[in-house]
């Protein structure tokens, strides 16, 4: 009775945690264009993007962690 509940979580939090993934992703690649196309960019831009790309990984790391695979 208890453990169907805790498939029943762990599939719900695998789904919102590859949400998140995905739009980690998505804004990294928005800061890494941004900053690949500015001439001069500022310290704030520069920080913004690594916090960014540190986001990313740490949800890639804690997937993989967890085995979550993406069906398709």
């Amino acid at each position: 009775m208890f453990f169907r509940r805790k498939g029943r979580l762990r599939k719900e939090f695998d789904e919102k945690m590859l949400t998140q993934l995905n739009e980690y992703k998505a804004d990294w690649q928005q800061q890494k264009l941004l900053l690949d196309k500015s001439f001069d960019p500022s310290e704030e831009v520069i920080c913004q993007t690594k916090i960014a790309e540190v986001k990313y990984f740490f949800l890639l790391k804690e997937a993989k962690q967890r085995n979550i695979t993406i069906k398709r």
